[in-house]
């Protein structure tokens, strides 16, 4: 694995391919290798293959993200605008999860959108039936979000029928994320959805972040792809959260 490592740092990006050949292994066995790597924090894994960790966290960016479980983030947030109606009032946290929700709904009407991030309101930007509310706060390059006291501020005053909120991480005893600051305004929208949807693809489940987001007894359901763990699922269906397979 360090030669792994060794490589990625060197050439910023490799596959899963070119690994299997230059070490004649199967990519069963590079893919392994990569998902331990990404839990050490030495590389991130992508659709494919992985990219460099560097010291400033930027490859750990929202475009970064976007490019990884790229078909099982776009059934996911086909399956999560299905759930949205004409007039709703929903929130949307600035994951790359709900931005394939909005890319979805651009065509409803009178629906009002709650958001910190800046590329849903961007993709929301010429939709005339959507009303899109942003809280202030300071701009998150890695997220391309607004963050920060001034939008909890906000937040609290709002009120959204359903929210939808990705995770980094996904355990039987929570979920996590990575910012703090991003963690602060994401709490902010859970509490003004009464109903909590998390869209987590299956990459996240197993994995704990560094930040503790909410308990599981903040949320209804889980949009997730097929290739969740069924122990997992089954367990969280037992504790009464409905989990979407899609």
């Amino acid at each position: 694995m360090a030669r792994i490592a060794a490589l990625v740092a060197e050439h910023h990006a490799v596959s899963v391919a070119e690994l299997a050949e230059r070490f004649d292994v199967s990519p069963v066995t590079i893919r392994a290798d990569l998902d331990e790597l990404e839990r050490r924090g030495l590389v991130m894994r992508t659709h494919g293959g992985a990219v460099r960790v560097e010291r400033n966290g930027r490859e750990f960016s929202f475009f970064n993200r976007e490019r990884a479980q790229v078909e099982e983030k776009r059934r996911i947030g086909a399956a999560a605008a299905e759930m949205i109606a004409d007039g709703d009032a929903i929130a949307l946290d600035a994951s790359t999860t709900a931005l394939e929700i909005a890319r979805h709904i651009r065509n409803r009407r009178e629906l009002t959108v709650i958001t910190s991030s800046l590329m849903v309101a961007l993709h929301l930007i010429d939709s005339p039936g959507i009303t899109v509310v942003m809280p202030g706060g300071v701009l998150d390059l890695n997220t391309i979000s607004l963050v920060g006291g001034l939008g909890t501020e906000t937040l609290a005053r709002c009120n959204a029928g359903k929210g939808f909120f990705g995770v980094r991480g996904l355990t039987l005893d929570g979920l996590t994320d990575v910012s703090s600051y991003e963690v602060e305004l994401k709490r902010a929208l859970i509490g003004s959805s009464r109903e909590v949807n998390v869209v987590a693809d299956s990459s996240k489940w197993g994995r704990v972040a560094l930040v503790s987001l909410v308990p599981w007894s903040a949320v209804h359901r889980v949009i997730t792809d097929r290739a969740a763990p069924e122990d997992m699922v089954a367990a969280l269906r037992e504790r009464g959260i409905e989990v979407l397979l899609v």
